[in-house]
């Protein structure tokens, strides 16, 4: 019990807790753009909300790219804050745009998302990532967090 409440693991506990994170919110987030990816190579036309007046199909295509490509990337930890940018913003339009009228019940999903890459935005990849292997081989030993 002394040792979970030690403050000198916590840098390690905090790099492996970063990874798990990382990895979880990104399998979660894939089961929701997975069925949007199959929505668009669909032959039906396309139904989704019209984000900003840019069209159903490219509010698709942009839904698509933050879930399913920038996921893959937080999941590997690579180009770690860039990729969580794309779901950031995807995020605040599912809280404030799309679920904006919902109940609280209907939108906590989003929020929970949207709270989590906020985190990972703060907090970096961590130790156990590309983005920490990469900048190890060009030279810059410092951890990307």
């Amino acid at each position: 019990m002394k040792r979970l409440l030690n403050k000198s693991h916590l840098p390690l506990n905090l790099d492996a807790g970063i990874l798990f994170i990382r990895i979880a919110v990104s399998i979660l987030m894939l089961t929701h753009g997975l069925p949007k990816l199959m929505k668009f190579f669909a032959d039906e036309p396309v139904a989704f909300a019209n984000i900003m007046g840019l069209g159903a199909g490219v509010s698709l295509a942009i839904a698509i790219l933050a879930e399913v490509v920038c996921s893959i990337f937080l999941m590997l930890g690579l180009a770690t804050r860039p990729a969580l940018i794309p779901l950031i913003l995807t995020m605040a339009v599912a809280v404030l745009h799309i679920h904006a009228e919902d109940p609280l019940a209907v939108k906590e999903k989003a929020i929970i998302f949207l709270l989590v890459y906020v985190f990972l935005f703060f907090t970096g990849s961590g130790k156990y990532s590309l983005d920490n292997m990469l900048s190890k081989k060009r030279g810059n030993f410092a951890r990307i967090r």
